[in-house]
């Protein structure tokens, strides 16, 4: 489930319609976003299932005029720490001049036959800032089958802050239109402070 809108009240109410502790992660929310008005959110709940587990977590991305807020909700069973299940949510709270990546990936049926406005299958939003990177390397070699030098190594690096996954099949067609709104939102309030 994912909404998108503009006010405190209607985060709010997104949270609560999730149905996910939605005490715990308003509070979390709105402490993180404090005063600022809301110029877009969305609220993603998403079940997994781990072995014989069903784990549930929501996310819930909100854009004000100067920072980018991300609370992240998982919940988990009673273990050696805690013999009751409990939940752990954070907050993160970036400033807009801080990201330097917004990749917006789409997945389409029937590219041939696209029509322009088509919501696509899957949307995957992918927000780099900095805080993460993601290294990947693999041994560099060379067009010689025989050669046995010892090339080093040739890889990539990517910031891979926060990847949020939407699709029709699993979320609806609303919550890839929604996710989509909010990563327009995002790359413009982003574009907007590097000007």
């Amino acid at each position: 489930m994912a909404k998108t809108g503009t006010t405190t009240q209607d985060l709010r109410s997104a949270i609560e319609r999730s149905g996910y502790y939605p005490a715990l992660v308003s509070e979390a929310v709105e402490s993180a976003v404090g005063p600022e008005p809301i110029t877009s959110y969305l609220v993603h709940q998403e079940t997994t299932f781990d072995a014989n587990e069903v784990r549930r977590h929501v996310t819930v991305l909100v854009l004000t005029p100067s920072r980018f807020v991300v609370s992240h909700t998982d919940e988990q069973n009673g273990d050696a720490t805690s013999p009751v299940p409990y939940a752990t949510t954070s907050t993160e709270s970036v400033r807009l001049d801080r990201i330097n990546s917004v990749v917006v990936s789409r997945m389409v049926a029937n590219p041939e036959t696209y029509t322009p406005g088509t919501l696509p299958r899957e949307v995957v939003l992918t927000i780099g800032w900095g805080a993460v990177q993601r290294l990947d390397l693999e041994p560099a070699g060379c067009s010689d089958p025989n050669c046995e030098a010892d090339h080093g190594y040739t890889g990539s690096a990517t910031a891979d802050d926060l990847s949020l996954r939407v699709s029709e099949a699993g979320d609806g067609p609303e919550t890839v239109a929604q996710a989509l709104v909010f990563a327009r939102a995002l790359s413009e309030a982003t574009m907007t402070t590097r000007v």
